[in-house]
């Protein structure tokens, strides 16, 4: 039974509820709270994959916005759990950018990209449930940071340059473990691994969504498809678990072995494809989809 404190996962709502220009303020706060000031929506963008899948609604999101200082920046939120997941995000930073240059356009106008990944699985190892990365150059025998210089018609001027690269952050929502949040940042994982928003909060963004995202005001379809939605997930994600621990890593292990007795590669490649096998079979047996099952493994329909 559902109550008033019963949210929509925001994988779902991304999806399916947050594309209307009142409901903004929910990914606005989230940017807030990450940046650490003030961000606009200015639109939500239409990039070419969203064209060419015109009826595919991706729970992925373009935005162009503006900081406090009001420089224009691109924003891509990612919540797909895919393989190859690293080389996807660095794929859609690189789209973002080049789909929303104007065609003739000198390369200064190319605007600052934040790639936010909201991830509802394992990936890598680490203590942390939020990691931030970016570009900058560093001297491999000073240490030191390489700072770029360019002259403006005001005077010759020193400028950090390197800020005009991508900057990711990865919310891992499986880490988080604290069971009363201390900050805006800590409710908003709660929100995310939870689905549980504090009555008074004030954080950014969750006042919002604690207006627009109550279970219980979706109809009785839109609520029955959810929950075969969140019944999905968690069924894929044990499936994909369990044939990991079944098969993966005994079938590598064993492939490793066979390569090292036999002195040649080939016994490891056939070890690590039949437990790429092993896990398919397994997953077909539980009645997963074909392109689930390739979205997961790589393995081909």
């Amino acid at each position: 039974m559902y109550t008033d404190n019963d949210f929509i996962r925001l994988d779902w709502a991304t999806k399916y509820v947050l594309r209307d220009k009142a409901d903004f303020e929910v990914f606005e706060g989230l940017m807030t709270v990450l940046f650490g000031e003030p961000v606009k929506i200015i639109e939500l963008l239409e990039s070419e994959s969203n064209r060419e899948n015109k009826d595919a609604k991706s729970n992925q999101v373009d935005i162009k916005a503006k900081n406090s200082k009001d420089e224009i920046i691109l924003v891509e939120i990612q919540l797909e759990h895919q393989a190859d997941f690293l080389e996807r995000i660095l794929f859609g930073v690189s789209k973002t950018i080049t789909e929303h240059i104007g065609r003739g356009q000198d390369y200064s106008n190319v605007k600052k990209v934040y790639s936010i990944n909201i991830l509802y699985f394992n990936l890598g190892v680490g203590k942390d449930y939020i990691y931030h990365g970016t570009n900058s150059f560093t001297g491999m025998n000073t240490g030191d940071t390489l700072v770029f210089n360019k002259r403006e018609k005001q005077g010759y001027t020193r400028k950090k340059r390197a800020n005009i690269f991508p900057e990711y952050y990865i919310l891992r929502v499986n880490q988080y473990e604290k069971e009363t949040p201390e900050t805006p940042l800590e409710e908003w994982m709660q929100y995310l691994k939870d689905g549980y928003i504090l009555p008074n909060t004030t954080t950014p963004g969750l006042q919002k969504a604690r207006e627009c995202l109550r279970v219980l005001s979706m109809t009785d379809k839109d609520r029955k498809a959810y929950e075969r939605y969140l019944y999905n997930k968690v069924y894929e994600e044990d499936v994909v678990e369990t044939a990991r621990e079944d098969g993966w890593f005994e079938g590598y292990d064993e492939g490793e072995a066979i390569g090292e007795a036999k002195g040649e590669a080939k016994g490891r490649n056939e070890g690590r494809n039949e437990a790429i096998l092993e896990i398919v079979q397994k997953m077909q047996a539980e009645g997963v989809n074909p392109e689930t099952i390739f979205r997961l493994t790589g393995y081909s329909e």
